[in-house]
């Protein structure tokens, strides 16, 4: 019992205290769990993927653990961050963190239960280095991948899989360092246990000061937005000479919904900025009729003006990833 406390403990403590800190509560519980039930169904087919390039190539198992393993155990974690980066689920770098750790918290759960399954080995040393050393190191891997992916996507919002490579080479060499055994288990384990943490807070701290930044800003830009459209001004605004001007390329019940969808999406942006807030000052947001309702009015209004329209009133509301992360956080 004690060798599975040290063994499976340690991440899921350091990983629900980052959960717990979370003053903007990014990550919900019910995703937590999921993310960490993918990780650990990915460490499965990574023991697959291993056992068959070990047995049926026949490669040199500790050439293998060093070069080999990392890269595909890396790029499968990775996969989910990729994932969850693309479909919008992530927004800032402290949900990318705890999202990576999850996944290496799923992924270590099962390959430790594997090892004690396997491995008739009493000793509380080594199962102390498995449970703060490897498994804080698949957890560190990939959040650091996940930090950095979602910056660069932020930077480069256009690209397609190219933002997510620094991110995984990265990870890759640090697992291939762990796997190279430079210095005892100890003392890689010590190395972990007193980095990892500090960069997290660094991380936090940051993250919370970018989520101030963006809120800030953000609700001040959609509500000078918001009041331009409901007032007569809008006609002579730049933006209402830059809708006029749409009028000789579009038809213009078109542009009407062009203009309704830019209202809406401007109502649910602030709403999802004011849920943010409530969230850090303590205060749990209950489910909102009125905010479903819009959403299903804007996926209507976002069918209605087609790619070239949305693609048309982008410069206007901004469109940036993070942007359109807050929109999912109303969804859930």
């Amino acid at each position: 019992m004690l060798n599975i406390l040290l063994a499976l403990v340690p991440i899921f403590i350091f990983l629900f205290t980052l959960l717990i800190i979370d003053s903007y509560k990014l990550v919900k519980l019910r995703s937590l769990i999921q993310t960490i039930f993918i990780g650990s169904t990915i460490a499965l087919v990574a023991y697959v993927i291993n056992t068959l390039a070990i047995n049926e190539l026949n490669w040199n198992t500790t050439l293998y653990s060093r070069y080999i393993s990392p890269i595909i155990e890396e790029s499968l974690k990775a996969s989910v961050l990729i994932y969850l980066i693309k479909s919008k689920k992530v927004g800032f770098m402290v949900d990318a963190a705890i999202y990576g750790i999850a996944v290496g918290a799923g992924f270590a759960c099962t390959e430790n239960i594997f090892y004690l399954l396997t491995l008739n080995n009493d000793n509380i040393l080594l199962w102390l280095i498995r449970g703060f050393g490897t498994a804080l190191m698949h957890g560190g891997t990939t959040a650091i991948m996940g930090i950095i992916s979602r910056n660069l996507h932020d930077l480069y919002p256009l690209s397609n899989l190219k933002v997510f490579f620094p991110g995984l080479a990265i990870a890759i060499i640090i697992h291939s360092f762990f796997n190279h055994f430079f210095l005892s288990p100890v003392n890689s384990t010590v190395l972990i246990v007193l980095i990892l943490p500090i960069l997290m807070m660094i991380i936090f701290k940051h993250s919370e000061e970018s989520t101030r930044t963006w809120l800030g800003r953000g609700l001040d830009s959609d509500l000078e937005l918001l009041n331009l459209l409901v007032t007569e001004n809008l006609s002579n605004s730049r933006i209402g000479v830059y809708l006029h001007s749409l009028k000789s390329r579009l038809p213009a019940n078109v542009v009407g919904d062009m203009l309704c969808y830019i209202r809406v999406y401007t109502e649910l942006g602030m709403r999802a900025k004011g849920i943010l807030i409530l969230r850090q000052a303590g205060f749990e947001v209950p489910p909102d009729r009125d905010v479903k309702e819009k959403l299903v009015e804007l996926k209507y209004l976002e069918k209605s003006i087609g790619a070239t329209g949305k693609l048309a009133i982008s410069p206007i509301l901004h469109m940036s990833s993070r942007n359109l992360w807050q929109l999912g956080t109303l969804e859930e």
